[in-house]
């Protein structure tokens, strides 16, 4: 069977509940904070306290837990059970149970009470009240367990910064390559059509435009040339018309 070899530390604070016929009573703190750690892996340690004079404790093997899912009706694997107690700590409907002996006595004991969702199994953890050195013990272990969360959430931020500033210099190379590339094809397009106008130019106008601006073409669009076309009279009209004006005057004469 599987143990808590990368059993992540649980820290909540639950919320209080009172069993019935217990007394809260006065000069008892309203705030807890829980503890769930793995000391090796095999094992699952709780720890409650609210740093005053109240400190709770249960210690749950392996086995213990196993025979525990037996009777709450978890099925599946252990792996999933083990998700399911992760998610049942880490929720917010979290209770720590008290009770009381009498008035004037502190509290005796006390259960951890915990479920995943309304209607879903309900996990309950009986603790042990710890004293003097044992309950002083389990405050610092608590106290540096915070501390130790706090460094890994911190280290884990910190690389997750480290990660975001290279993708952001990752993106910003690649935008800068596609904006050099398309500058560079921009600056080719506009070389071809470039080249391509000045071959234009060197092979002249289109043999479609020199038939259509052909002399016989051009002469009938142009009504000036058209109106010179017909002053001139061909050479054989001109020697006639001199011949007839030659015999006029010289009837003239003998008149």
């Amino acid at each position: 069977m599987e143990g808590f070899q990368e059993f992540e530390p649980i820290f909540n604070e639950p919320r209080i509940g009172w069993a019935k016929n217990s007394n809260p009573g006065s000069g008892l703190m309203d705030q807890f904070l829980m503890h769930i750690f793995a000391p090796d892996d095999n094992h699952l340690k709780i720890q409650v306290t609210d740093y005053h004079s109240n400190t709770f404790e249960a210690v749950k093997s392996v086995m213990q837990l196993d025979d525990m899912r037996d009777c709450i009706g978890i099925g599946g694997s252990w792996a999933e059970f083990v998700e399911y107690l992760v998610a049942s700590f880490k929720a917010e409907d979290v209770k720590l149970v008290l009770e009381k002996l009498s008035d004037s006595d502190g509290v005796a004991y006390a259960k951890l009470v915990a479920q995943k969702s309304k209607g879903m199994p309900l996990i309950s953890i009986s603790l042990t009240k710890l004293l003097d050195n044992a309950a002083r013990d389990a405050m610092a272990n608590m106290s540096f367990g915070l501390f130790k969360a706090f460094k890994r959430t911190k280290n884990l931020v910190l690389q997750e910064k480290e990660h975001s500033l290279q993708l952001t210099k990752v993106i910003s190379a690649e935008k800068e390559r596609s904006e050099n590339i398309q500058s560079q094809l921009g600056k080719r397009q506009k070389l071809e059509k470039m080249n391509s106008s000045d071959r234009l130019d060197v092979s002249g106008p289109p043999a479609s435009n020199g038939a259509q601006n052909s002399p016989d073409k051009l002469a009938g669009r142009d009504p000036a040339s058209t109106k010179v076309t017909n002053r001139v009279v061909p050479a054989f009209r001109r020697a006639k018309v001199r011949g007839a004006l030659l015999q006029d005057i010289e009837d003239d004469k003998d008149n």
